[in-house]
């Protein structure tokens, strides 16, 4: 019998076929199950510190100048716990519709499949939570379901509200400083937001680690691979 429970917070970013964007990124965030009370409690109290309420919710978008502060110390928060992220990513300039195992439609599925496929630990249980973003949810859930069933290690499947949780709101900013730092590296430092440069920079050095490529696949507490599909 499995000795280890974890929590799974799942979202994605950019991930439409004709958002703009240039990057698809799908990533997680997990803790211990008996490590979650605590961990709230302690993300309470640094929102709190900063002037925010705990139904304050946290998001990639919401960082500039002002709200730094407080992102700086939920990422910092985050690399002095157990918690660890992961990230797959893919440049959309190579998904190719007229090839049917590489359409928009089935990326979806796949890159969940990446994401979650290599991290479980077959003597652990696992609750795998997912950010809810349409009224096809349920019948996305329906199919990673299926396609995940060969893992007895996945207790349960859920989608929530971004806003019920904090450790899915960590997923998108952790997730959200990846996507942004891929898509400003070549540009000027001109219109760019400098918290979440600042952000990124925080990021990176606590990892010592590039983040525009895929770490080594036994990196634990922060992890990226970058998916080439030519």
């Amino acid at each position: 019998m499995s000795n280890k429970t974890f929590n799974v917070y799942c979202d994605e970013s950019t991930y439409l076929e004709h958002d703009r964007q240039p990057y698809m990124v799908y990533a997680y965030v997990s803790i211990a199950y008996n490590q979650i009370k605590l961990a709230k409690e302690q993300i309470k109290c640094i929102k709190q510190r900063h002037g925010y309420g705990n139904e304050y919710e946290l998001k990639w978008t919401s960082i500039s100048e002002k709200t730094f502060p407080l992102y700086k110390e939920i990422v910092d928060y985050f690399f002095m716990t157990d918690m660890n992220f992961r990230a797959v990513i893919v440049d959309k300039s190579q998904i190719d519709n007229n090839r049917p195992e590489y359409t928009f439609n089935d990326f979806y599925y796949r890159m969940y499949f990446q994401l979650l496929h290599h991290k479980m630990d077959m003597e652990s249980t696992y609750n795998i939570y997912f950010d809810i973003k349409d009224t096809c949810s349920q019948g996305k859930l329906h199919k990673l379901q299926e396609i995940l069933k060969w893992n007895a290690s996945i207790r349960n499947f859920q989608f929530i509200k971004s806003y019920e949780s904090h450790f899915l709101q960590i997923a998108d900013v952790l997730m959200g400083a990846i996507n942004y730092h891929l898509r400003i590296e070549k540009q000027t430092l001109e219109g760019k937001n400098v918290g979440k440069l600042k952000i990124v920079d925080i990021i990176q050095k606590h990892t010592k680690l590039p983040l525009n490529q895929t770490t080594l696949k036994c990196a634990k507490k922060f992890n990226l691979f970058f998916i080439a599909l030519k």
